[in-house]
This record gives C-alpha cells, sequence and structure tokens, in this order.
C-alpha cells in the first residue's frame, strides 16, 4: 500500500484482506439472483424515490459515459444506469444489478465504504482492493429515511477519470437530499391517527444510541417517528424487555442507581403517555400495548439462530452506551457479552477483525489474540495485530 493511502481507506482495505477478499478476484459476488432482484427492487423503499434519482443523476451520469448505481443497505446494487457501451464494461468487474459491494465482500470501493462508514466517500483507481476495478473511480453517499434516520441504501457514480472532481460529490450528494426531501414529503402524510387503530407496532432502535429512535405504525400504513430522551429511552427499552409488564417498584429498581420517590418515576411515566398516547403505554402493571420490533432483541434473535454474521452487520454498538440504569447496564452487558462470546468460539477472523475495528473492542486484548490465532501464519493481517497486542501489553504493564 502506498504510504499516502488515506487512514479510511487504508482501514477499509485492512477489513477487505481479513474478510478474505482476493485481491486478484475480478469480478463482485451475485447475492441477488434474476429471480429475486424484481422482488427486491418492488419491496424497498427506494423504489419510491428511483425514478426522481435516474431523472436527476442518472442522466448525467450517460451524458458523462459514467454510471449511477443505488444499492440496498447491505450493499447489493438494486439499480445499475449508463449507456450499453459503459454497461459491458463494467460487466468485466461484476458491477451490475444483483451484486453485492459490501467491502466484505467486494474489497475497498466507494458504495461499501459509503455504506461502512455511513457518510459521503470517493474511492479513486489505486485505492480500490481488488486490481480489476483500479481502472475505475467512484463517489457515494448514503441515503437514510428522513424520519428515523435508518439507513436505506447508498447512492453512487462510479466511472473514469472524468468524475474525479469535487463537483462528482456534489452532484451525488445533492441527488440524495433530493431523494430523502422526497421520502419526507411522503411521511408528512402517512402520520398516526389518534385514537389508534388495533395493530401499533413500535420499531425501537437503541443499540450505539444515547437516545433512542422509535417509530410508531399504526397498522393501517401510517408512521410516527421519535427522538426520546435518555429517560424515556431507558424505560422504553425496560418495558420493551418485560412482555408481562413491570409495576412501579420493579420498574423503579431497574431504573435508579439510588432510591427514588415513587413521584419521580410517576412523573416520567405520566410524561411518556402523553408523547406516546394512554393507549399505547398501560399502567397496572406499567406494559407497552403494540407489538414490538428492537434492534437489539433482533441481535440477540440473530444469535439464537446460529446467525453469527447477522448479529455482527446489526450490532450498531452498546445498547443505550450512556446510561447507568441498573436494568439497562444488565441488558447491555448479557448482549454485549453474549455476542462476544460467540465471536471467540467461532474463529471467523473477519467478523472478529470487525469487532477490534469498533471502538468498543478496540482495546479488547482477549480478541486480539484470538484473532492472532485464528489467521494464517502468512497473513498480511499479522504484523497489525501484533502491534495492537504489544500496544495493549504497554498499556496494560503485561
Amino acid at each position: 500500500m502506498d504510504t499516502g493511502m488515506r487512514a479510511e481507506v487504508a482501514d477499509s482495505w485492512h477489513r477487505s484482506a481479513a474478510a478474505g477478499v482476493p485481491a486478484d478476484e475480478v469480478a463482485a459476488p451475485i447475492t441477488l439472483p434474476d429471480d429475486e432482484l424484481r422482488d427486491a427492487r418492488e419491496a424497498h423503499p427506494l423504489a419510491r424515490v428511483f425514478p426522481l434519482l435516474d431523472d436527476v443523476l442518472g442522466q448525467a451520469a450517460r451524458d458523462c459515459d459514467a454510471i449511477m448505481a443505488v444499492s440496498d443497505e447491505v450493499g447489493q446494487l438494486l439499480w445499475v444506469c449508463g449507456t450499453p457501451q459503459v454497461l459491458r464494461k463494467a460487466e468485466q468487474i461484476g458491477f451490475v444489478e444483483g451484486s453485492n459491494w459490501d467491502e466484505r465482500l467486494a474489497g475497498t470501493n466507494a458504495p461499501g465504504l459509503a455504506l461502512r462508514l455511513g457518510q459521503p466517500t470517493s474511492i479513486v483507481r489505486a485505492e480500490h482492493f481488488r486490481h480489476s476495478v483500479q481502472q475505475w473511480s467512484c463517489a457515494a453517499t448514503p441515503i437514510h429515511d428522513p424520519g428515523s434516520t435508518r439507513l436505506l441504501g447508498v447512492l453512487d457514480i462510479t466511472g473514469g477519470d472524468a468524475i474525479v472532481v469535487p463537483q462528482t460529490m456534489a452532484m451525488v450528494r445533492a441527488a440524495a437530499r433530493m431523494a430523502e426531501a422526497e421520502l419526507a414529503r411522503e411521511q408528512l402524510t402517512r402520520q398516526v391517527p389518534t385514537p389508534r387503530r388495533p395493530g401499533t407496532h413500535l420499531v425501537i432502535e437503541s443499540l450505539g444510541r444515547s437516545e433512542t429512535l422509535l417509530a410508531v405504525a399504526d397498522g393501517a400504513g401510517r408512521q410516527a417517528n421519535l427522538r426520546l430522551s435518555p429517560r424515556h429511552s431507558e424505560i422504553l427499552l425496560l418495558l420493551a424487555s418485560a412482555p408481562r409488564g413491570l409495576s412501579g417498584d420493579e420498574l423503579a429498581v431497574l431504573l435508579y442507581e439510588d432510591d427514588a420517590g415513587t413521584s419521580t418515576l410517576r412523573a416520567e411515566m405520566n410524561r411518556l403517555r402523553h408523547l406516546l398516547g394512554e393507549e399505547l403505554l398501560l399502567s397496572r402493571p406499567y406494559r407497552l400495548a403494540a407489538g414490538i420490533t428492537g434492534d437489539w432483541l433482533g441481535t440477540e434473535a440473530l444469535l439464537a439462530a446460529g446467525d453469527l454474521a447477522g448479529a455482527v452487520r446489526g450490532y450498531r454498538g452498546p445498547l443505550l452506551p450512556r446510561s447507568t440504569a441498573p436494568g439497562v447496564v444488565r441488558l447491555r452487558e448479557s448482549l454485549e457479552s453474549s455476542l462476544r462470546t460467540a465471536l471467540l468460539r467461532s474463529g471467523v477472523p473477519d467478523l472478529m477483525w470487525a469487532w477490534t475495528r469498533a471502538s468498543w473492542g478496540a482495546d479488547d486484548y482477549g480478541m486480539w489474540v484470538a484473532l492472532r490465532d485464528a489467521v494464517e501464519a502468512t497473513s498480511p493481517m499479522r504484523a497489525l495485530i501484533d502491534g495492537q497486542i504489544g500496544r495493549l501489553d504497554r498499556e496494560l504493564g503485561l
């Protein structure tokens, strides 16, 4: 690697190598075959704004012999647009609809890195990990749901040297923001009615967040999105983890580090009930009258099903990491311990590497040692792993 390589690109090369991506692999893998591609497109939220993206950015890409591509949230290309001549050239590297450009499958590239970092990024020629892609350059930016901020996919421009100008990234970002604005406009017409109808469902995102993102769907296609305060985030998490409900005393023990007056909890519950509605937050015992989907519950389910890769992919960080509520701390430590134990037992280098490259796993001495044992002695990753173990030895006085 060039010593002048940007830090985020070098880090991506490390992840690509740890995932076992061959640098001489010609084409990216197909993970959405033709018989599944159409259904995946129709079901994806970005289908509603793809015509806008094609009109705004797709034509500009064709005019400069480039390609516009739109991926889903796991890196699968749902739409690839360009002139027939350029599309045929792109087929040679597997840049086609249904291919997967997650950097762990296709090596360092702009769509994969934008997906990983959650921010606009560009990759120019030799910065690509795979040799076959180094004749191309690309600029990509994520597209998020404007209400929940959930990642929906990535918008990308791929081409030759002509696109390596600041205007390209500005154009890609502007098109993505237009798409998000259009999605937001649609959501304004789909707010949750009062009173709520049967079939209300809550989607709770608390992994890696200090403030929970809550989506409330009424079962009739309408949805409201809320960002909760830290205390309300804790209460909702605890109630969502106790389907049968909690008494006031039980909830207070889980919520407060010391003896807090019942009036304090009662006031918090009244504020939360005012926010959510009386039909949704019940009492005696306190419980949620709705179906519940939680990102931490999904990670637990994937672990239980043996899908470790899915669990690692869905783990966005510790559960409400700043919370000191005893019940939240217990849930957070339990999930983290279960995931970490499964990783150590797996011996899968790219999954263990993903853990050590995250902020919560960077100083995990045991994981670094297990990773060293898991990779081949000739792996280019060994020097980096040994360096990190040496750093921790010095810091820990070992």
